[in-house]
């Protein structure tokens, strides 16, 4: 459906991933080989948060429905701001319609949160599942994607207290509601949020099929593997990157995470736990 990545560690220009790297988001947009679909085109999303942000700190966003590859104010972004935690997504449309309200990274005071899948039997499932999320939460659903309501029933669910319990119940909810419109296989997709200190990012589908979603090794044992990659240089030592597709081809560079797996990026560094059971 999508591609995005992630970033969290020491300040630096989002378009050394965004632009320049090897296999850049943007050249991801043009040529996906592991994605569902191979262009992403149907707009995208930048959302930062500043240098010195903290647990709380609101992030900025910029949303457009052009091809990531065509659009200057990407360029110029990505260029002249430094940032210690950002999200990039980039989109092609299942259904909803192409309109700046639909693009990632949605976000809700300090939280950013991007999707990549869909949530299987949307149209039927849609009322339900909308009606689930708090009244005081819905005037701030402004779009009309499955992935919006995701969030705002993580948000529901106490996102803020319980991050990875939040995501657990909005999924349950996901699949339980599904199941009863007769769709077995609800949930799909890699997830991402992060309140401005800590990113979590998810892999799941019910089905134990999910989008692709790699992490990169630590930068440390990079150098070590690779010294005469001059690009590593670039890097602090904490810089951690997760991503739908490996960024460059060097072997080791980026691992796979798991099916049903949270990957969880803070001071302490990368750690991953499972994230619920795969569905019989």
């Amino acid at each position: 459906m999508c591609r995005w990545l992630a970033y969290r560690g020491e300040p630096l220009h989002p378009s050394r991933l965004v632009l320049d790297a090897q296999h850049s988001l943007v050249a991801q947009s043009l040529n996906s080989p592991l994605g569902a679909e191979t262009v992403n085109g149907d707009g995208f999303g930048f959302g930062w948060y500043p240098t010195g942000a903290v647990a709380g700190s609101i992030p900025a966003v910029f949303h457009s429905i052009e091809p990531a590859w065509h659009d200057e104010n990407l360029r110029e972004l990505t260029r002249a701001i430094e940032s210690p935690l950002f999200f990039s997504h980039v989109r092609a449309a299942a259904g909803p319609p192409i309109q700046q309200t639909n693009c990632h990274p949605f976000r809700y005071e300090n939280w950013l949160f991007m999707h990549n899948g869909a949530l299987a039997g949307f149209s039927e499932t849609k009322r339900d599942l909308t009606f689930a999320i708090d009244p005081s939460l819905y005037s701030h659903v402004h779009g009309t994607t499955d992935s919006e309501v995701l969030f705002h029933l993580a948000l529901t669910f106490g996102l803020h207290d319980d991050p990875v319990g939040a995501m657990t119940k909005a999924v349950q909810l996901v699949e339980s509601v599904g199941h009863d419109h007769g769709v077995r296989f609800a949930m799909q997709g890699t997830i991402a949020v992060s309140d401005g200190s800590t990113l979590w990012a998810f892999r799941y589908s019910s089905e134990g099929r999910s989008r692709t979603l790699f992490h990169s090794a630590d930068i440390p044992s990079l150098r070590q593997m690779y010294p005469d990659v001059p690009q590593l240089q670039n890097f602090g030592v904490s810089a951690q990157v997760v991503v739908s597709e490996p960024l460059v081809d060097l072997p080791g560079a980026f691992l796979e995470v798991p099916e049903s797996t949270v990957v969880v990026l803070d001071e302490s560094g990368y750690r991953h736990q499972p994230f619920m059971a795969v569905a019989d």
